[in-house]
């Protein structure tokens, strides 16, 4: 398989091309460098480069640039001169297989998941949780687990905080202690999660894996382009969303071994927000899924300004270098270039350290892995152009492109089936009404039930079995007296007729 070729050499007059091989694409890399020395057209180069030989990419678009790839550049002198300095002989402008996907709906696909699998730990990332409001947000999912719940959106995360409310004593004592504290400053960073749109990525249809490892009809990869512009300004949330891909692919996808070539890449542009404050539990986690997950096919690119701002047990993996330029102004600068001189393979003809701060605007220094695993030295290189846009889209080629989706009527309209909310909300309506419903009588309909004040007033009127009431007594005593009259009133007749 043709290897994918990043650039020329220019080290030494006698430099050649610079590849990367595909067989070793999973071995992860890193892209860093200042702003505007170039990383977004090198993440588009690398993107197209496994696009032609068959490999699917997802990335982020973070400034909205990215999207260039959906459509064909444009030809001019500066690029064929380029191109054909670095030895690219078919060099010509093409657009690449893509498809966008926005969490918020509204420059790509939908993209969704559910609350369960989101899971505690990383939704307590995202809405800012302190240790002990996360404890009470892992008690949420448990009881969750236990009574059959589903938990697919935020509503049903609501509702059941509502029940940790409502039976608050019973739930401390059999899971651990909830305070009301707590459950009420979740409930506030539900809320602002929503305001800020966070909603629209917990639901359904969830994003099903599949879709991101889609080939196009001619053998290409297909790219799928997250719409970032918006999402970045919520970096958590847009962190613990790509972790949660990446070890939604790692969980999923079985184990392959070492292939010609990798299944998907998987391109993490600002990686340091996934860094930032993350606790040692995500850290472990994060360390443990780009450690493993290159047997399963998947190569991680990590795209940042700094190589520091990736942990150096996550470093230690990336076994793929591109650094564009640095400048080192401020001492936080320098440490930056030293790190990023110690971690290449040393060149006799290069001074790594002076070269970082001398690359022009398209330069990198680049390190690949060669055959057997092996670091090539660094070369300083002279990246090659990619064939698309190097450039925002319009609005009407989004639009154009989201039409020919292949994906499109599977997750364009959203899906509310019956969860926790709706579960919950019916058995209150259940308890309600029989609360509402009047109780059944005992004997017959037009007598009052056994006991209380109504069956004593029953008793004094009618009587029981052992004595008569008050209207049994009357009416006695009304027909005796109407007896006794009617007997009088013939015997005087009688006797009156007799004398």
């Amino acid at each position: 398989m043709d290897p994918i070729l990043l650039g020329k050499a220019v080290t030494t007059p006698d430099a050649g091309p610079v590849h990367l091989l595909p067989k070793l694409g999973n071995r992860h890399g890193l892209v860093a460098g200042a702003t505007g020395t170039g990383k977004t057209v090198t993440l588009m180069t690398l993107a197209e480069g496994f696009s032609r030989i068959g490999v699917p990419v997802f990335m982020a678009d973070v400034k909205g640039d990215v999207a260039g790839l959906a459509v064909a550049g444009t030809s001019n002198d500066k690029l064929l001169a380029r191109a054909a300095d670095i030895g690219v002989a078919d060099w010509a402008p093409a657009a690449s297989p893509v498809v966008f996907w926005d969490l918020y709906g509204k420059l790509g696909h939908p993209v969704r998941t559910t609350v369960s699998e989101v899971g505690p730990l990383l939704l307590a990332r995202i809405l800012e949780l302190n240790d002990t409001q996360s404890g009470v947000l892992d008690i949420v999912f448990k009881l969750a687990d236990d009574r059959g719940l589903l938990l697919l959106d935020l509503a049903d995360l609501r509702a059941l905080l509502g029940v940790v409310t409502d039976e608050r004593k019973d739930i401390s004592t059999q899971y651990g202690l909830v305070s009301p504290q707590s459950v009420a400053a979740i409930q506030r960073s539900l809320l602002r999660l929503e305001q800020d749109g966070g909603d629209h990525f917990f639901g359904e249809p969830a994003l099903e894996l599949s879709d991101l490892m889609r080939t196009s009809t001619d053998g290409r990869g297909v790219i799928g382009i997250l719409a970032a512009d918006q999402l970045i300004l919520r970096p958590r949330l847009y962190a613990s969303f790509l972790l949660w891909l990446l070890s939604e692919l790692f969980e999923t996808l079985p184990e392959v071994g070492d292939l010609d070539k990798p299944k998907l890449v998987f391109i993490f542009d600002e990686a340091h927000l996934l860094f930032d404050d993350a606790p040692a539990a995500l850290q472990q986690r994060i360390e443990q899924v780009v450690r493993l997950i290159r047997s399963k096919g998947v190569g991680v690119y990590f795209c940042s300004q700094f190589p520091d701002d990736v942990p150096d047990n996550v470093l230690g993996q990336l076994g793929n270098r591109v650094q564009h330029a640095l400048r080192a102004f401020t001492p936080r600068d320098q440490k930056a270039v030293r790190t990023a001189a110690e971690t290449f393979v040393p060149n006799p003809a290069l001074d790594v350290a002076s070269a970082i701060s001398q690359l022009g605007t398209g330069e990198a220094l680049v390190s690949t892995l060669q055959d057997k695993g092996v670091p090539m030295p660094v070369e300083r290189t002279l990246i090659a152009p990619p064939r698309c846009r190097m450039g925002a889209i319009t609005p009407e080629e989004r639009a154009q492109v989201r039409a020919n989706s292949p994906v499109g009527g599977k997750y364009d309209t959203s899906i509310n089936r019956e969860s926790a909310a709706e579960l919950l909300a019916k058995r209150a309506e259940d308890a309600t009404a029989q609360a509402r419903t009047p109780p059944a009588k005992t004997a017959r309909d037009d007598t009052p039930a056994e006991g209380g004040a109504g069956q004593k007033i029953n008793d004094f009127l009618f009587g029981t079995g052992r004595r008569q009431g008050v209207v049994e007594a009357a009416g006695k005593q009304a027909a005796r007296t109407i007896t006794n009259r009617l007997v009088r009133g013939l015997l005087g007749s009688l006797l009156g007729g007799t004398r």
